[in-house]
């Protein structure tokens, strides 16, 4: 049943790859940008392209009204050097405020649109890659509660996740939480940065990440949008892993020589809680709930063989 979407932040990095995939499957879709410049780009994808700005209740309530959709998918975030300024992991409430406001009031500004013109379905962008509560397993279902890393820097943003995902949940809609995101654009910093050698792996790097190529990424979104999912969605591949095992077998293909390491005092003082928790305590996320109630499947099952191609 073709259906008309509205893509909120479709000039990002996962929305450039979800605009193609809903349009071959027949879908209308309205994707906005916060930039006049980056209209041309989702012309080209065959989109219907708009300027909004998601802190703007007018601005949201207006683009909403006028695209008329009958789903909306939240993706607006501000993580790229361009919105965000160099990657600052010690300071991740700096680097993610603006990201965190979008996932706030650009929530609360797209529920209220979507209520007021009668949208009935809203899938939204989580995350869930080593952020599982730091107990029991390595590996977390959706049953699980996130970690929140109270006390640390990166508390605010956990929080704001943690609110999102409650107000789509209260409107019935579907929140995804997606893995640490690989493939066209996702990790070119992370890629710089080993490659100079300044990513190093942390203590014994026991810390569990889940990952997820983008195209993987935007065809879960796909199934949730067309299947009008509800609820809590691990959007992850099946390899959930230790960082002494994702990050060398990345610099590898990146063709870097083997990370530095760094004992766990150091890169606290250096790199903040959040890196050291990410690496040496962090949880992953099964998928097995997406794979049986969306009826997902992968194209890049494990990391291992996506991180080769992707740098080939």
């Amino acid at each position: 049943m073709v259906m008309r979407v509205f893509v909120a932040g479709g000039s990002g990095v996962l929305g450039r790859r979800l605009v193609p995939q809903l349009l071959a499957r027949g879908h209308q879709v309205t994707a906005t940008t916060t930039s006049a410049d980056k209209l041309d780009r989702l012309a080209r994808l065959g989109a219907e392209a708009v300027v909004m700005n998601g802190l703007d209740a007018a601005s949201v309530g207006e683009a909403v009204a006028r695209a008329r959709p009958e789903v909306i998918v939240h993706q607006m975030t501000a993580i790229s050097p361009a919105h965000a300024g160099k990657p600052d992991i010690k300071h991740p409430d700096r680097w993610f405020a603006l990201t965190n406001r979008l996932r706030r009031e650009g929530t609360d500004n797209l529920l209220a649109a979507a209520e007021a013109t009668g949208v009935s379905h809203v899938v939204a962008q989580g995350y869930a890659s080593w952020n599982g509560v730091r107990e029991g397993g390595w590996v977390k279902t959706e049953d699980d509660p996130l970690d929140v890393l109270e006390g640390t820097a990166a508390q605010p943003g956990l929080e704001t996740l943690r609110y999102a995902e409650d107000m789509v949940l209260r409107a019935g809609g579907a929140f995804l939480r997606y893995g640490a995101f690989y493939g066209p654009g996702a990790i070119d910093d992370q890629v710089e940065l080993l490659r100079k050698r300044q990513y190093p792996l942390i203590g014994r790097g026991t810390g569990y990440s889940s990952w997820v190529h983008l195209d993987d990424a935007a065809s879960a979104t796909v199934l949730a949008v067309e299947q009008k999912a509800r609820g809590v969605f691990n959007i992850v591949d099946d390899e959930p892993a230790p960082a002494s095992e994702w990050l060398p077998h990345l610099a590898a293909c990146a063709g870097a020589k083997r990370p530095m390491w760094v004992p766990v005092w150091l890169a606290r003082l250096l790199a903040g809680d959040q890196a050291v928790v990410m690496m040496t305590e962090g949880r992953g996320f099964s998928n097995a709930k997406a794979k049986r109630e969306l009826g997902w499947q992968l194209r890049y099952p494990s990391w291992r063989q996506g991180f080769e191609q992707e740098l080939a």
